[in-house]
Parts: structure tokens; sequence; C-alpha cells
């Protein structure tokens, strides 16, 4: 699932063929990383595209700032690469306010949206842990980056039943992992405003919130929930990772959804 070209879209699809569903991950991460735990579960029903944002994966750096409407005509024209006309949106953390922006985009081309440790608009306290984020990847401070988000992104719970050694291999694991394309990820965070966007979804919406959460705090989920117009509310007793705490959870909660969606026969 790597470069932002359709050219280079990897597709993950059931042979027998299914509904389309296209992946937007978060900022610093990628399709991979977000998203492969439970790959093989949204494959086995779904025809899944998946692109990696600028800096992420394979894909080069981008040469200026990022903008949200491109990084959704991009994920969508890799739908189109492989032929699929209508398709649901599962986005993640940043990926929410991608999947926002393709629906208000392309309104007659969604189907339904997933939408999990999202927000609808940053905030001040997004902001601040934004500069901070792309502030310190900027500057290739990794560690002290690494320091910075493991207790924001992990479940406290979680962090805390770690011993001193296995706290201090996930931050060197988590600096190890920071993307090429952060900076420009992250700032997209900063000052992010998907209200108008949110309440113009016409088409059926979940918000999974991750109850644990330090980066994306679950009052900011709540709200995202309200904004969407008759919206389902799931909750994850996760951090920010749902995908590294309880994947199989988390799947379910999509393909259940999602599988209500499908017309019958």
């Amino acid at each position: 699932m790597s470069v932002i070209t359709a050219a280079y879209a990897r597709t993950v699809r059931k042979e027998s063929g299914g509904p389309g569903l296209l992946l937007a991950h978060g900022g610093g991460g990628g399709v991979e990383s977000n998203f492969g735990v439970i790959l093989d579960a949204l494959a086995a029903e779904y025809s899944v595209v998946g692109v990696d944002y600028p800096g992420a994966g394979e894909t080069p750096v981008a040469e200026g700032p990022l903008r949200l409407d491109e990084l959704a005509d991009q994920l969508v024209a890799a739908a189109d690469a492989e032929g699929l006309e209508t398709f649901a949106v599962l986005g993640y953390s940043l990926g929410g306010n991608v999947a926002l922006r393709i629906a208000a985009r392309y309104p007659e081309r969604v189907t339904a949206l997933v939408l999990t440790a999202t927000f609808v608009r940053a905030g001040n306290r997004l902001k601040f842990v934004g500069d901070l984020w792309s502030g310190l990847a900027a500057r290739g401070e990794n560690e002290l980056l690494a320091r910075l988000m493991v207790p924001l992104a992990l479940n406290p719970a979680v962090l805390e039943g770690l011993s001193a050694e296995e706290a201090e291999e996930v931050v060197r694991a988590t600096a190890a992992s920071v993307t090429a394309g952060t900076v420009g990820q992250v700032d997209l965070i900063k000052g992010a405003d998907l209200r108008a966007e949110a309440a113009g979804v016409s088409v059926p919406a979940l918000v999974i919130a991750t109850t644990e959460d330090r980066l994306v705090p679950l009052e900011l989920q709540k709200e995202l929930a309200e904004a969407v117009p008759g919206a389902r509310y799931a909750e994850l007793p996760t951090g920010h990772l749902p995908f590294a705490e309880r994947p199989a959870e988390w799947a379910a909660l999509i393909t259940e959804f999602l599988s209500e969606q499908r017309p019958a026969g």
C-alpha cells in the first residue's frame, strides 16, 4: 500500500470481488502500520484500497505543504485505478479528516464512513501537541518525540503494565518508526476544522471512540459523533492505537457495521 499515485497503489482484494473500502491512515503513520493487522479481516469481504501519504512508506516526501483536498483526491484516484465506482471509507486519526473530505468532495461515491480515534476539530490542545510533534520531528529529535508520544498514544493501564525495559523498548521502536513525512502530515492536524463537512454527511457513519486515548481525548471524539448526522457511536477501551491493543475487536466493529450497509442478496 505505497505511493500516493494510483499507478502504484496496492490493492488487497477478495478474489470474488467485494464492495470497495478505502483506507485513510493517521498522521505519522502508514497503511501497513495502522491497518496491517486487520487487513485480512477487511479483505475477506471488501476490495480494499489504501495509499500512503507523502513521506510514508515508499511515497516520496512532498515538495510543499500538504493539502487535505489532495490527499482525498489521491485516494479516490487509487480507487479509480482499481475500478471501484463506489466505496466506504475507513479513516483513522487524521485519516478521519481525509474521510470526511472525501465524503464532501465525492458524495455520490461514498457509501459509508467509519471514523476511529479521530476528531472534527483540533482545538487548542491538539494544536499544541502538534506543534511539539512536528517541531521535534523537524529537528530529528526522534527519541524525545517518542517520549512525548508514547504516553499520549498508549492506554495508561497498558503503559504502566510494562516493565521499565519493555517501556524503553516501546520508546526505541516508536523513535525508529518516525516517517519522513511526519512534519507535513502533522501540520494538517493543527487548526483542522471539519465541522462543515461533518454536518453534510448523508451516508451511514460509525464513530469508534478510543476511550483511554490521551492524544485525541474522548471529548473530541464524542464531539465528532455529535457533528455527523445520525452517526452510530461505539467505544473501544484502548489508547490511540486500537490496532496494537484490540485489533480483533476493532475489526469486528468495522465489518459488522459495514455488513449492515450492504444491500440484501
